[in-house]
């Protein structure tokens, strides 16, 4: 079958799943610039650090109860300083269903050596979630950004849970409602639902878990950048804009820039929003076309940001084609799913994506599957 070259492209073809689209309206020459070129512990640089992490409790709808700090690495730097700081006081439950999930797994069992309890999935699927035992404490994704299967809510997680729970919340922040009184701790990076930029992790705490810092400390070596307690208290500075180490005043600006954006497209509710249509867009496609799936078969379970394909007949080197022929032709970039994952497509559906361009994406998915097919047979 020969398909065509659409007429008309993606006005923003950007649907990597990290760094994702800049929110719609996004120009460099927008940002704040007061704070640049100046110490991050000047009265600007604080000021500017302090007002970011208001602006995130604001969008969240964060509770008093729960701390906000920007801390170094990103996603991963905010959640390996949770495990490393936290972890050993009990025992540990680990849960994977998708590669970072398996990062977290290695990470216990090699480098802290807990001997942890591991439940896995396949990707695509949950475990089942009713069974594990709080007693313990949890790691878990909220939303699988190499899977694209998420937990339903926090039903799951009891309110009288002794152990703690740690959500990798990447991908799933601004995008869901979190039930902030079932999480002890939460990580994420602005690089994903805001559009921001990487390298900067947010570590969000509850009472229980700084009440774990202050009573515990773990028996291994701590790197400065891991370091949350001064004499036996919560560094409190860390949570109010006094960064461990020195940030990118830029990033925090882009980040500020997104949030400003999100309060203009109606905060939390406005985010989710936008996830939810493009999530049903791209829905849409699929359900037309026999040859596209879903990786996560549950829709209940299935991420509305990181949406994870299946392509018929696909294997790693067909999406690698597949993938290059759109980027050529500038109508989607970076679409490819995750290299340990299995073949098929990753199309990012957070709020800073315009649900038109996931409309005008699907006759493209069209042409190139065509394309790659034909190529395939003539070579």
């Amino acid at each position: 079958m020969t398909v065509g070259i659409p007429a008309r492209k993606p006005a923003r073809p950007f649907f990597s799943s990290g760094p994702c689209a800049k929110p719609p309206g996004y120009s460099p020459d927008k940002l704040a610039t007061e704070s640049l070129g100046r110490s991050h512990r000047a009265k600007i640089g604080k000021t500017r650090l302090q007002y970011c992490i208001d602006l995130m409790r604001e969008v969240l709808g964060l509770p008093d109860t729960h701390r906000i700090g920007i801390v170094p690495g990103s996603d991963t730097g905010a959640f390996e300083m949770a495990m490393w700081t936290m972890l050993g006081a009990r025992g540990v439950t680990a849960l994977a269903w998708e590669s970072f999930g398996e990062g977290w797994v290695t990470d216990a069992v090699k480098q802290l050596k807990l001997e942890p309890t591991v439940v896995r999935a396949d990707y695509g699927q949950l475990p089942d979630l009713d069974k594990i035992d709080w007693s313990d404490d949890v790691l878990f994704t909220w939303n699988g950004t190499t899977s694209g299967v998420r937990v339903p809510d926090g039903e799951w997680i009891p309110a009288d849970r002794e152990g703690l729970s740690f959500a990798d919340a990447t991908s799933a922040v601004f995008a869901y409602d979190i039930p902030w009184d079932k999480i002890d701790v939460a990580t994420f990076s602005w690089q994903k639902v805001l559009g921001g930029e990487g390298g900067h992790g947010v570590l969000i705490l509850g009472p229980r878990a700084v009440q774990r810092l202050e009573e515990y400390t773990p028996s291994w070596p701590l790197p400065k950048v891991f370091r949350l307690v001064s004499k036996g208290k919560l560094a409190e500075g860390v949570f109010k804009g006094e960064t461990i180490n020195t940030p990118s005043m830029l990033a925090v600006e882009d980040a500020i820039f997104a949030l400003e954006w999100s309060k203009s497209v109606g905060g939390l509710e406005g985010l989710q929003a936008r996830c939810t249509a493009n999530a049903h867009a791209l829905d849409k496609i699929v359900a037309e076309r026999d040859w596209l799936g879903h990786l996560a078969v549950d829709s209940g379970t299935r991420s509305k940001t990181s949406v994870c394909l299946t392509v018929e007949g696909a294997d790693a080197d067909f999406i690698k084609k597949f993938a290059a022929l759109l980027e050529k032709e500038g109508a989607a970039y970076d679409i490819a799913g995750y290299r340990d994952a299995p073949a098929g497509l990753r199309i990012w559906c957070g709020a800073t994506v315009n649900v038109e361009d996931i409309e005008d994406l699907g006759p493209w998915l069209d042409w190139a599957y065509a394309a790659t097919k034909a190529a395939l047979a003539s070579a």
